[in-house]
């Protein structure tokens, strides 16, 4: 049985992720090694196999850093599937209503809090290994895996009172690109656009009032845009992703070098 920590170190900073589009092992080893706290492993934007999800959790956990997975959808089963092969977390995109929400909550936590399936022989239960103990693990999950729904979507606040009335929430994710796009404001990842501000504004009050986490993207990945977010409730900092900051590296290596000999 794995110990997850992330809920711990919330409780004491700020933590940092990247997400990770690639599906590459190493890089998310190489995240652990760099002192990164989570990853961000994408099944959404991806043509991600189980099989290099396992591959991709199994890094994290060698490394230290916590496996967190984005399914593809507010999905019961998705979500116990990903728990059980080990993440730590799972985030759930285009959370619109109060019963996607539910659905989020009764997918990851056993009973009473929700109504996931029981397998001891899974992962995340250490394969029922030497020590185990059914009840402690179920304890262990539901205290410690992490259910992160995404807000990115205008229907997200306009229900918002109603979502966050959900219990065993443990944390949202705020994404100020779709946010923006579904209000048909093309700013992409400018949080200071004042409608992306004000949404995030208003998801920080309910956050910092429940005592969960909010999570957001740096971007650019910079001490500036760590500060800014941080004075404004955010304690899950996502440090980019290992595609757009491989791009930026490429983009300086062929503007600074390559360029003048073409």
């Amino acid at each position: 049985m794995f110990k997850n920590h992330l809920k711990e170190k919330m409780k004491k900073r700020p933590v940092f992720g990247m997400t990770v589009y690639s599906g590459c092992p190493a890089i998310i080893e190489a995240l652990g090694y760099f002192g990164f706290d989570f990853a961000f492993i994408d099944a959404e934007h991806t043509s991600m196999s189980v099989t290099d999800l396992k591959e991709c959790v199994l890094a994290a956990r060698l490394t230290g850093i916590s496996p967190l997975v984005r399914v593809t959808c507010p999905d019961e089963i998705e979500i116990r599937k990903a728990l059980e092969m080990g993440a730590e977390g799972v985030i759930i995109p285009h959370v619109k209503t109060k019963e996607e929400m539910e659905i989020c909550v009764r997918g990851a936590k056993f009973p009473p809090k929700g109504r996931r399936g029981y397998d001891g022989t899974v992962r995340s239960a250490g394969y029922g290994g030497a020590g185990f103990n059914a009840g402690d693990y179920i304890e262990h999950s539901n205290e410690t895996e992490l259910v992160i729904p995404m807000a990115e979507d205008f229907e997200f606040m306009d229900n918002i009172d109603e979502l966050m009335s959900v219990p065993g929430i443990d944390a949202i994710n705020f994404g100020p690109a779709d946010f923006a796009l579904s209000k048909n404001i093309r700013v992409f990842y400018d949080v200071n656009q004042p409608a992306v501000q004000e949404a995030m504004s208003e998801i920080a009050k309910f956050t910092s009032k429940m005592n969960i986490g909010l999570m957001a993207p740096a971007i650019p990945p910079t001490k500036e845009s760590v500060d800014i977010l941080v004075s404004r409730g955010v304690n899950m900092l996502i440090m980019g992703s290992d595609m757009f900051n491989f791009q930026n590296a490429l983009k300086n290596i062929r503007n600074d070098v390559i360029e003048k000999f073409l």
